[in-house]
């Protein structure tokens, strides 16, 4: 049995497990690429299981679609990544994911604390009370008198 030169949209869908509709959208958003038969159905290169791994990855670690549609922008002709690019691009990344993390440890600390004190309010906790600015009302639960 030769090798599938093409796919069509459920064997790309079920190869690269993203859901045909997703696929479609990636493709309105032009992160992937097809060709269209005579009969207009979509057929769509072996190489573009790469692409979609690629957006599939950008995303786990929260990455936006018009983030990852800049970053293969960058590909000549609109080709796949390669280890090379994936290198340049992850580095380009490197300082939004960082930021991403930072604040993702200041939302754990925040939420510890949050659960930690005892108040049994969100209204007053860290996450919707940043710098404690009811402190300014006065002591006790504040939020809670009229």
């Amino acid at each position: 049995m030769g090798r599938v030169a093409e796919l069509t949209v459920g064997q790309l869908a079920e190869r690269s497990g993203v859901a045909p509709s997703a696929i479609r959208f990636y493709e309105s958003r032009g992160l992937v690429h097809s060709r269209r038969t005579t009969g207009n159905q979509r057929r769509y290169a072996q190489a573009e299981l790469r692409r979609v791994a690629f957006i599939r990855t950008a995303q786990r670690v929260g990455l936006t679609l018009d983030e990852i549609s800049d970053a293969l922008a960058t590909l000549p002709d609109g080709r796949v990544p390669t280890k090379s690019d994936w290198h340049r691009i992850s580095l380009a990344w490197r300082p939004r994911l960082d930021e991403q993390i930072r604040r993702i440890e200041l939302l754990r600390e925040r939420l510890d604390g949050c659960i930690g004190c005892g108040c049994l309010s969100l209204r007053s906790c860290a996450l919707n009370n940043p710098g404690d600015e009811a402190a300014g009302r006065g002591t006790g639960a504040v939020l809670l008198e009229p």
